[in-house]
């Protein structure tokens, strides 16, 4: 039996529920460079990442190129879309980390939809942000270059209260990783992390990214609109 006294992002749910989430629940684990859940195990069960990022990609065998949908972190769930329509999500997934998630029973996720209104609001807003991310994806795949998509990136990631700038989901991750999050390869990343260093924007040291210029960052990319 699991043992958590609160469960982000369902903050208010109330005891009585997380009594039978420690019940019904249970971690799962998969280490770094491994498959995580794939969709015959959304089909049975509903995951809440506690620890690690996962990618959630397409992959097109013919050219050998991906396209990363979701960068999942602490807090986030998979896969929503299953448990609302009950489908086959054919999308594969990447520990990036050593990953641990809570694994809950997908027809226990269903009744609690219906009855709690606490597990009811966290999840539909969550719904409602990944919904955005792809449409600005699309969006963004559609009308920006690649150096205007990887400063908007940039600037979706970076939490402005931390004076570090350290870059969230982003922080260690491979180029070609990043690459594929903005529909590029890695040399093309590359050239456009050089060139915003070279401008005073970013700093980089061993894989670390942070901003040295806000102000300048977001001027540049304004200017594409």
């Amino acid at each position: 039996m699991l043992h958590f006294k609160h469960l982000e992002p369902f903050e208010e749910i109330g005891g009585k529920l997380i009594d039978e989430i420690n019940r019904v629940g249970r971690i799962r684990e998969y280490p770094k460079g491994s498959p995580a859940m794939d969709d015959d195990d959304t089909l049975r069960h509903f995951y809440i990442i506690i620890e690690g990022r996962i990618k959630v990609y397409r992959y097109n065998p013919a050219n050998n190129r991906e396209q990363t949908l979701y960068l999942l972190g602490p807090h986030d769930m998979f896969d929503v879309l299953t448990v609302l329509d009950g489908r086959r999500h054919e999308v594969m997934t990447e520990a990036l980390d050593h990953v641990k998630v809570l694994e809950l029973p997908i027809e226990k996720v269903r009744e609690w939809l219906e009855t709690n209104r606490a597990f009811n609001r966290a999840f539909f807003p969550y719904i409602a942000r990944q919904m955005r991310q792809v449409e600005e994806l699309a969006t963004d795949l559609s009308l920006y270059d690649t150096s205007t998509r990887l400063m908007k990136l940039i600037l979706k990631n970076l939490d402005l209260k931390n004076p570090v700038k350290h870059l969230g989901l982003l922080q260690n991750l491979p180029h070609d990783e990043i690459a594929s999050l903005i529909g590029t390869v890695r040399h093309v990343v590359n050239r456009h992390l050089q060139q915003l260093k070279k401008e005073g924007i970013l700093n980089i040291e061993r894989k670390k990214l942070a901003v040295n210029d806000v102000k300048k960052l977001l001027e540049k990319v304004e200017k594409e609109y």
